[in-house]
């Protein structure tokens, strides 16, 4: 998402404890990615980085209109502390899922029983499963990063609302 658009990109993946449930839920979602993106602000600073933005992704369900769906938040700051929120698009479980995670089994645990398969939040995800293929999890969450970029790419509109 960020090499659309800014040249040499460089990304360090790094694991960070998002400090929210295995399964978040509503907007704790979001803390989950914020969270993640104050830790990896803490381990720049502490490893001498130089990042010039930082990334949280964290993943959860919501309820919306009496049903449950899924969807994954980016919280994205950058060096001087401007922080953006975007998502991907949501998408609605089967009650038989839902009420899984509802008990506190994360999705991804979920999905490899219900595919037999192992590390199914690594490969394909569920969105991969739900679609059949189509969208994998990889896809998923580069759409939600772009969105998120908005404020970034469009910076003094949004430090102009921020002043108001």
């Amino acid at each position: 998402a960020f090499s659309i658009f800014f040249n040499e990109v460089e990304v360090a993946g790094i694991a960070v404890d998002s400090k929210v449930s295995s399964q978040p839920v509503g907007e704790e979602t979001f803390k989950g990615a914020e969270n993640r993106v104050l830790e990896l602000i803490v381990r720049n600073e502490e490893e001498r980085l130089n990042a010039n933005f930082f990334v949280g992704i964290e993943g959860g369900i919501i309820e919306l209109f009496s049903r449950w769906f899924v969807f994954g938040v980016m919280c994205i700051m950058d060096e001087r502390g401007m922080k953006s929120y975007g998502c991907t698009p949501f998408f609605e479980l089967p009650s038989c899922i839902t009420e899984e995670l509802l008990r506190g089994i994360e999705l991804g645990d979920v999905m490899d029983d219900l595919t037999g398969e192992e590390g199914t939040k690594q490969k394909q995800g569920a969105i991969g499963y739900f679609t059949r293929g189509v969208m994998d999890r990889k896809q998923y969450y580069i759409d939600g990063l772009i969105v998120a970029l908005i404020p970034f790419l469009n910076r003094d509109l949004y430090l102009q609302s921020q002043s108001r």
